[in-house]
């Protein structure tokens, strides 16, 4: 593969929860696909694994520990992107954590509160970090967050992470309208079930889940964490370059 034709070629990227699942994945693919990367998230073994893991490959990567949920962290984070690569182009805000899963009555306050504070305020002061920095630096770019099909549709078992992901989709579109003059597009991905370590976790904790979610998908699978990935990259690619404000299901066909 040419230097110009990969997709993200000279790209500088920052990438939240990219210690494994789908943000490991994207990391691995953005890599190969020509970005400089920075990768984020809580767990610094991880973090370093996935880095080693692309610059044995040739890929440009470094890594920082980051937590959603500490404002002062995301910053620092999205800065030390700038201070290494002297700019930032795109995002992808794939961080996020699950809850127990259950009825919406069942779920402890402080379960809701962890939930909202990472999967929504942590992608709101995510994107606001990203938006200043892109416009300082670069000038153009695009952010990708990563949502969930279970903010479209009812979700009686993960009722606050459905929530959240579904108000995300609303900060999408808004931070589109708000910075589309800028030339710097926000998109989110809805991904169904999906061959994470959160997945496997929910199907222990209610054994079949995957097989019940499969049943309800088109495709009759669940989706490697690099498919979805693979959306991610698209979106923030010049390729995608007249798509802003959208919520891209990739979901194999979720039918309910």
């Amino acid at each position: 593969m040419s230097h110009a034709s990969q997709l993200l070629a000279d790209k500088v990227a920052f990438v939240t929860g990219a210690g494994r699942g789908i943000g490991a994945a994207a990391a691995r693919l953005f890599a190969r696909e020509g970005a400089r990367l920075l990768l984020a998230s809580r767990t610094e073994s991880q973090l370093k694994a996935v880095a080693e893991q692309i610059r044995e490959a040739g890929g440009i990567a470094d890594h920082v520990a980051c937590d959603l949920a500490d404002p002062l962290s995301i910053r620092a984070a999205v800065d030390r992107a700038v201070t290494l690569y002297g700019r930032l182009d795109i995002a992808f805000n794939n961080g996020a954590t699950g809850q127990p899963p259950g009825p919406m009555d069942q779920l402890a306050e402080a379960d809701f509160d962890e939930v909202s504070a990472v999967n929504l305020k942590g992608q709101w002061l995510a994107m606001n970090a990203e938006v200043a920095a892109i416009r300082a630096t670069a000038g153009r770019g695009a952010i990708v967050n990563n949502s969930s099909v279970g903010s479209l549709l009812p979700n009686p078992a993960l009722p606050a992470y459905g929530a959240t992901k579904a108000a995300l989709n609303h900060l999408t579109t808004t931070a589109a309208a708000t910075y589309g003059p800028e030339g710097i597009r926000v998109n989110a991905i809805a991904p169904g079930t999906t061959l994470t370590e959160m997945l496997y976790e929910w199907d222990e904790r209610s054994p079949g889940v995957i097989d019940q979610l499969n049943t309800r998908t088109a495709l009759r699978r669940a989706a490697d964490p690099e498919e979805i990935a693979e959306a991610a990259a698209w979106l923030l690619s010049d390729r995608a370059s007249y798509v802003t404000g959208a919520v891209l299901r990739v979901d194999g066909g979720r039918i309910s």
